[in-house]
């Protein structure tokens, strides 16, 4: 049946969180505080749409766009909503003010959640009166063509909340988690600070480029982890499974996981490098092109692996 939703906040994420909703038949208000953002949003929704249905992923992109409206108020986009999803700035007192007047606004039966990178939700809800229907609903980015989304309660989050969110979110082609205890940056963001950390000290100390850095990543590693996670990776990579696999090479992983324990500062000097590292391969002008390119990739990747479920299996 088709919901509600008010999604709040018109950036990449927000907009792309229109789509999500939109293309799973619900109706969608989408308001930012700025109506500059909703005149580009506008704009950047209709091109992104034409891409999905021109790569097959929607059947009609003046369909699904029909069903995602502009509010100009917070009044209007939350009145009458389902599901709020919440994309506003990574800052802690202006999450914790649109929560409160979302709070107050929103039906009662209405689930508040943010898209929050790293904040603890209990930093977002603590002490609001509806606390308990409130909760982090943390994407990748952007979600409608990255389907994960972690979800994250705080004490206050009832179990009923996080059931219903994962039933909804399920619901509209999202792959969803259950975050079991709090962490910081939850679990795609840890596991990609650990990938990232240990990529800028092979660069940094000179073993090998940027460039071919990545290419490990996407002609090695990334063909794998498109279609099955790590574990599932060795246990798949020895005769015997999982528990073959690190008897194998536990003692030299464990050499290796001790050499990766040093922690190296983020530091201006480092991001120097690594912008240099990057601006050797493209030069800034071309990101917005390359960004582009990526979507399209991703869309491509999407169609593949629609396709090889049903006929090879998930």
């Amino acid at each position: 049946m088709s919901k509600n939703i008010a999604v709040i906040g018109a950036g990449l994420i927000g907009r792309s969180w229109a789509m999500v909703f939109g293309r799973a038949g619900h109706r969608v208000a989408l308001y930012d505080a700025f109506p500059d953002a909703l005149d580009a949003s506008e704009r950047l929704l209709d091109a992104s749409l034409a891409d999905l249905e021109n790569n097959g992923l929607i059947a009609s992109a003046s369909e699904t766009r029909a069903r995602i409206r502009r509010a100009d108020t917070l009044e209007d986009a939350v009145e009458g909503a389902d599901w709020v999803q919440e994309n506003a700035l990574e800052q802690v007192p202006v999450k914790r003010d649109l929560f409160s007047r979302m709070d107050a606004l929103a039906p009662a039966d209405a689930i508040i959640a943010s898209s929050t990178s790293a904040i603890p939700c209990h930093e977002i809800t603590d002490g609001m009166a509806g606390a308990a229907r409130m909760l982090v609903a943390h994407p990748a980015n952007p979600p409608y063509l990255l389907p994960i989304v972690e979800l994250s309660g705080a004490e206050a989050t009832s179990a009923e909340t996080l059931s219903r969110s994962r039933a909804f979110l399920e619901e509209v082609g999202m792959a969803v988690i259950t975050i079991n205890k709090p962490v910081k940056g939850f679990v795609l963001n840890r596991l990609q600070v650990a990938v990232l950390n240990e990529a800028f000290k092979l660069v940094e100390d000179g073993v090998v480029s940027g460039a071919d850095l990545d290419k490990t990543l996407k002609h090695g590693l990334g063909l794998r982890w498109s279609f099955m996670g790590p574990m599932e990776t060795i246990d798949l990579n020895a005769p015997s499974g999982i528990r073959d696999y690190l008897e194998r090479f536990g003692p030299s992983f464990e050499e290796i996981a001790v050499e990766q324990s040093e922690t190296r500062p983020w530091t201006s000097e480092r991001y120097q490098r690594m912008e240099q590292e990057r601006r050797n391969v493209m030069s800034q002008d071309q990101l917005p092109e390359r960004t582009a390119w990526r979507d399209r990739r991703l869309m491509a990747l999407m169609r593949h692996k629609m396709q090889a479920a049903e006929e090879i299996g998930e």
